[in-house]
């Protein structure tokens, strides 16, 4: 199993029902998209439940389990019906109830009827197709969400990682990815049932997102995103946290201002990079300090390098994060490549360049 996710063919040996032994040769299996591991014991062995990124259990009537037994082993493994019984009465039934049956808690669903549950198999397949749409990160990561892209938005990417940009350009569709990525990161807040009357007396039941919110920016780049939340959230109340910056390992607070009874809110963390980790990392562990729910937390940024989400993710496993793209790395001077160079910079017009 580690060798076919890692991408690498394996051999499986094929087994004999009728000699009870192995014989050659053993098939190949080669990597792919989607490995399914069968078997009545799969979930016996911890090391290998903890590979799975869906644990099914096929729940199916006891009798017929018994009618397929007595088919496929007089027919395919060329046994009598009375070696069958036997062998079901004293080993088959008593070993299902002790050793694969208790197995049954690890599951993540579990499917009545087997493969005639149609509906069941449907929802199965669509989550599958929906995970491998994803970005890879976001099948480890389950607090991990990247926008659904778009030529829209590849196009707005283009521009503002294209160093000949202007500045009026850069902002421009900087701000617009911004506003795409705040709208997406409200969608993630709290919300609860309400029914309000239109104007053509009709009763509309829609939701009613939470109250106590408010946005903290990282400056200074994380001051650019301001403007698209009080776009969106009118009146909200914005903190700043300021990290100082002396190559990857010697991150400093330095100042931080918040909206009062933070601990009370939801917040969103603003910050358009998000690279190491490390200045995520400390303000979020302030805002812990400060009292502030780890799962209350959704931290918003234009693109991400994997680094930074593997220190952020493993670190505070119940914060959100909401980014745009997923880019290929850090280079030597832990710069996210291909990035767009020193957003703040860019943004404000202190580029030199």
């Amino acid at each position: 199993m580690e060798k076919l996710r890692c991408g690498l063919a394996v051999n499986v040996p094929n087994y004999d029902f009728k000699t009870h032994k192995s014989k050659l040769p053993a098939r190949k299996v080669n990597p792919s998209d989607v490995i399914i591991l069968e078997g009545i014991l799969v979930f016996h062995d911890p090391r290998v439940r903890e590979m799975m990124n869906m644990k099914i259990f096929v729940d199916t009537d006891a009798d017929v389990r018994l009618a397929r037994r007595i088919k496929r082993d007089t027919v395919e493994k060329g046994r009598d019906i009375k070696a069958v019984l036997d062998q079901y009465s004293k080993f088959v039934k008593p070993a299902f109830d002790d050793f694969i049956l208790p197995t049954k808690k690890y599951a993540d669903i579990i499917i009545p009827r087997g493969g005639d549950n149609h509906v069941a198999i449907d929802l199965i397949v669509q989550h599958i197709s929906t995970k491998l749409g994803q970005h890879n990160l976001c099948k480890i990561y389950p607090n991990l969400y990247v926008i659904q892209s778009t030529f829209q938005i590849r196009g707005m990417h283009t521009l503002i990682r294209d160093a000949k940009t202007t500045k009026h350009d850069f902002i421009f569709y900087s701000d617009r990815l911004i506003r795409l990525v705040v709208e997406h990161g409200l969608g993630h807040l709290p919300f609860k049932e309400k029914q309000v009357n239109t104007p053509t007396g009709s009763v509309y039941t829609g939701v009613e997102f939470c109250k106590r919110l408010c946005g903290i920016s990282i400056i200074r780049s994380g001051e650019s995103m301001e403007n698209a939340l009080r776009a969106c959230c009118k009146g909200i109340k914005i903190g700043k946290i300021l990290i100082h910056r002396e190559g990857d390992n010697g991150q400093q607070l330095i100042y931080h201002n918040l909206p009062k009874n933070v601990a009370d809110r939801n917040v969103l963390l603003l910050d358009p990079i998000l690279a190491t980790g490390n200045s995520a990392v400390q303000a979020i562990s302030l805002l812990l300090q400060k009292g502030v729910q780890e799962s209350n937390i959704i931290f918003l940024n234009l693109i991400s390098a994997p680094q930074g989400v593997h220190v952020v993710c493993k670190r505070f496993p119940r914060i959100k994060i909401v980014t745009s793209e997923i880019d290929f790395g850090l280079n030597e001077d832990f710069h996210v490549i291909p990035g767009m160079g020193e957003f703040g910079d860019r943004y404000f017009g202190t580029d030199d360049n």
